[in-house]
């Protein structure tokens, strides 16, 4: 690699810095590694800037054993981590529960993140670093605009959320191929990605390129700026949504009940939650869109799954502080529901006792 550096290996190197710039010398970070060419750039990368900043990184690669030969595609990865210094390597297996009621793609991610966060837990990491790109996030996008979701959904995903982080949000998949080829590193192609019977697959392959014919090049950086743009304002409301919910609520819910509890109950597919009341003349008087807004993230807390949780389904549960008229509630995913009971709306697991 001599020479001039190539841009896009400059501009991984410095998602990288970036997005860890807050961490101290000394810590410890982990590379979520597919094999892919996104994700062994993003190990590329962090093996040059993580030493430079005294930082130890390792890789984990999770195998979801959901294709023969996973396995073996799982221990290549894990190689070539090693070959670029990562310390430790670890190769998780993970078994995908199909029964979810998350979805293929949603029981797959949620088990994989558990793996993560273990693994992060036991190398004692201070972030796990995943490799979505600006392609990642112009897909999810279009499919939140296809499911017709709100801001928060058309928001995208977070540069950082939690213990994951995501350094090459502002790069596309061509660049992260030509840092894989600067490095010489092999990705690995997933059987999966050329699967048309995934949304996100048709969304990749022939969605974004008739837009980006008829409408001329840029819609993927134009899908992402509007990500970003979306995200600022779905933070302020979430707040506001967070401090109303507060206001409300009649019940107490367990310590540590907030936006980090929903995420964490949504990537676990849902689950019995703990109920929660709330008073319905103050919530009848707020704006819908944080009204809304109060009311999803009830009934997440309740055991209602983020990915299964529609606008619909808000839009009933809204109509019991709005337009109630005696009616019973409303079932949502999860299983849970919420019911009226006089001047107190309430959502819980389980389903509508009629």
């Amino acid at each position: 690699m001599r020479g001039r550096l190539d841009p896009a290996l400059a501009r991984a190197r410095a998602g990288v810095r970036t997005t860890l710039g807050d961490l101290e010398p000394g810590a410890t970070v982990l590379v979520a590694l597919s094999g892919g060419a996104d994700s062994l750039a993003l190990a590329a990368a962090t093996s040059f800037v993580a030493p430079r900043e005294a930082w130890r990184w390792g890789a984990v690669v999770v195998d979801h054993g959901l294709q023969p030969g996973s396995a073996g595609a799982a221990r290549t990865a894990a190689d070539q981590a090693a070959a670029l210094g990562a310390d430790p390597v670890l190769v998780v297996a993970v078994e995908v529960d199909p029964s979810s009621g998350t979805g293929p793609e949603g029981a797959a991610r949620a088990a994989r993140h558990a793996a993560l966060r273990e693994a992060a837990s036991r190398a004692g990491a201070a972030a796990v670093l995943l490799g979505h790109t600006r392609d990642d996030q112009a897909e999810t996008v279009l499919l939140g605009l296809a499911r017709g979701s709100g801001a928060r959904s058309l928001a995208g995903m977070r540069p950082r959320t939690g213990l994951f982080r995501r350094p090459l949000l502002h790069l596309d998949r061509a660049e992260t191929e030509a840092v894989c080829a600067a490095y010489g590193l092999t990705p690995w192609t997933d059987p999966h990605n050329a699967d048309t019977s995934h949304a996100r697959v048709r969304t990749r392959a022939a969605v974004l390129p008739v837009l980006e014919r008829e409408l001329g090049p840029g819609i993927a950086d134009a899908l992402a700026r509007t990500a970003d743009l979306l995200r600022d304002d779905a933070d302020l409301l979430d707040d506001l949504a967070a401090d109303l919910l507060a206001a409300v609520r009649v019940t107490s819910a367990p310590s540590g009940t907030g936006v980090s509890q929903q995420e964490r109950h949504a990537q676990r597919g849902g689950g019995p939650g703990p109920e929660v009341v709330v008073e319905v003349r103050g919530l009848a008087q707020a704006p819908a869109a944080l009204r809304r807004r109060v009311l999803r993230r009830a009934a997440l807390e309740a055991g209602a799954p983020g990915t299964d949780l529609t606008a619909d389904h808000v839009a009933a549960v809204d109509r019991l502080v709005t337009g109630w008229h005696g009616q019973c509630g409303v079932d949502l995913p999860g299983p849970a529901h919420a019911e009226r009971r006089g001047g107190d709306l309430r959502l819980a697991p389980g389903r509508v006792t009629r």
